[in-house]
């Protein structure tokens, strides 16, 4: 099965050479490119790629915008979203993670993390690691003094299922919560999931931004 693929960024050497080096994959087809936000908001709805390489910053509509309007369709074909930014801390990355990009890239990351980016979020994982969104949602909060404020959608949780949901925003992954637990990986899984379908989040690196944003964590602790 073919990933395909938009990519929209306002430099068209960027376009070229993500483009160049993801054609050359037999498992990857770039059908589509734009050199703004509106644009590729236009060539997504047009091409229903299964993922979007978003720049963060470009003029007119930057990447969250895009994003957003991107990620709020309710077409069951919506795709996933990959930022690519120049900064590993940035707020639009933050902002985009609340929305439920997949995660973010740095232009510079070697190209094979590229290609194994574009292949892990295509696939329905989260490419962020739960480490990675910790470190910028800790740096976020604390720039912005943000106050944390519970969510009544708390209550829908179990007592595991809440205490799964901290261990996520710690950055374990499910092997790591299994061992800390005494649970079966698969048994981690299926609570993971049903964390997310009861908060009503599309995947980790929501759940993370949402563990903070509610006080089920603390940044520095």
């Amino acid at each position: 099965m073919t990933i395909s693929v938009v990519i929209v960024d306002d430099q068209a050497m960027v376009r070229q050479g993500f483009g160049a080096l993801l054609d050359a994959q037999p498992d990857i087809s770039v059908v589509g490119e734009a050199a703004d936000g509106a644009l590729g908001v236009r060539e997504v709805a047009r091409l229903a790629p299964d993922v979007v390489l978003m720049d963060v910053r470009m003029p007119e509509v930057n990447g969250l915008e895009a994003a957003a309007t991107i990620l709020s369709s309710p077409s069951p074909t919506r795709p996933r979203v990959l930022m690519l930014t120049t900064f590993d801390i940035d707020d639009y990355v933050y902002e985009a993670l609340r929305l439920g990009a997949s995660g973010f890239m740095l232009k510079d990351a070697p190209a094979e993390e590229l290609v194994r980016a574009v292949r892990v979020v295509a696939a329905g994982d989260q490419l962020l690691a739960p480490s990675i969104t910790r470190r910028l949602i800790e740096e976020s909060t604390r720039r912005r003094g943000t106050v944390p404020r519970r969510s009544p959608r708390l209550e829908q949780l179990t007592a595991r299922e809440h205490e799964v949901l901290g261990l996520v925003a710690a950055g374990l992954s499910n092997a790591e919560i299994a061992g800390q637990l005494f649970l079966a990986e698969q048994t981690v899984k299926t609570h993971v999931s049903r964390m997310l379908t009861k908060l009503a989040l599309r995947d980790r690196a929501q759940a993370v931004v949402f563990a903070y944003e509610h006080g089920v964590v603390v940044p520095g602790q």
